[in-house]
């Protein structure tokens, strides 16, 4: 039986899920003789504390003291603003890093980053989660197979049922770096495509706290790819039918579409069309529950080397061009060539 102790730094919303997913692993990885430990740190103390009491989990007072324990893997579920420190010092440590999306607040923080675990030969694992869910694996899988044909148009939509606390927004980088940065990355996933140009324009109308901070409430951006393809990301803090995360991919020969099941947050304007029937998703950790879970599979065994990591900081950086290039269309009208 191999043991693997898994050192989680910060147990706010995020990363409390992350806790509860590690503690939860044992039961996904016990077929494979594996046993999952959590450690933990956050420099909310008595907050952490506690969590780690509940899960059975070893506290530590700070980060040096969680890697200098001998954990086998870093967790990092902190803001932003800490990732690229945190993940060097994983990387110092000679241990693979799992860390929250985005590798950096921008790109320009960030490729220094990336040059740092190329030039120190660091395995970093990017939590792009979308590309765990069964939904869009079935789309990448119908797309490669042909089954659609030649792609026409892409739409992704990511609405929040509610908007954050004003002070996150205030240092998240904007919506588009925030939110539709999960939109960027799977396009360029499921398609193999870069995205070369972005055409941003945003609303306010909600909280006017959320336009003083510097950020806009809802914003789209029309895309284009490399091959001429077009698509639109939407996004939106305020869509109170649900949590709201879809992806139409229309073709040739067929369409297909993402997050179309009983729980979507819509509902049919059509006479004798009952369908959505179940509740919608509240939250995106409830939207990508299965996701989130998997995703630390797949970081379990990237550490036992079974298997090549699943979204590099190159792949998180790709998006992250995107989403600046967006949030400097949204700022200055005009389309904007995408920095790859």
């Amino acid at each position: 039986m191999k043991e693997i102790t898994l050192g989680l730094v910060g147990v706010g919303r995020i990363g409390v899920m992350h806790a509860n997913n590690i503690a939860a692993l044992n039961q996904a990885l016990n077929p494979q003789g594996v046993t999952v430990k959590l450690a933990l740190t956050d420099v909310a103390v008595e907050h952490a504390r506690g969590i780690a009491q509940g899960l059975e989990a070893t506290f530590f007072l700070t980060v040096t003291e969680l890697i200098a324990s001998g954990i086998d893997g870093l967790v990092i579920a902190t803001g932003t603003a800490t990732h690229p420190e945190l993940i060097k010092a994983g990387v110092d440590a000679g241990i693979p890093v799992f860390c929250e999306k985005p590798v950096g607040v921008n790109v320009s923080e960030s490729l220094p980053v990336l040059e740092y675990i190329k030039a120190h030969n660091g395995t970093v694992q990017i939590g792009h989660q979308r590309r765990f869910d069964a939904g869009y694996l079935e789309a990448k899988r119908a797309y490669n197979a042909g089954e659609l044909g030649w792609i026409h148009s892409l739409r992704a939509v990511t609405g929040d049922m509610a908007p954050p606390p004003v002070e996150f927004l205030a240092t998240s980088g904007g919506l588009f770096r925030d939110c539709s940065v999960h939109d960027f990355d799977i396009l360029r996933w499921l398609t193999g495509q870069e995205i070369v140009e972005v055409y941003a324009r945003g609303s306010n109308n909600g909280d006017p706290a959320i336009g003083e901070v510097g950020d806009v409430d809802t914003a789209l951006a029309l895309v284009t790819f490399e091959d001429g393809t077009v698509g639109t990301v939407c996004a939106t803090r305020y869509n109170g039918a649900g949590h709201d995360v879809r992806l139409e991919i229309q073709g040739s020969k067929g369409s297909l579409m993402v997050g179309l099941d009983e729980k979507v947050a819509l509902r049919s304007a059509e006479q004798g069309v009952n369908f959505p029937s179940g509740g919608s998703h509240l939250t995106f950790a409830e939207r990508f529950e299965p996701a989130y879970r998997s995703e630390l599979v797949a970081f379990v065994e990237l550490i036992l080397g079974q298997r090549q990591n699943p979204c590099t900081p190159e792949d998180a950086v790709a998006a992250s061009k995107v989403a600046d290039a967006a949030q400097e269309s949204l700022e200055t009208g005009v389309p904007v060539r995408v920095k790859l």
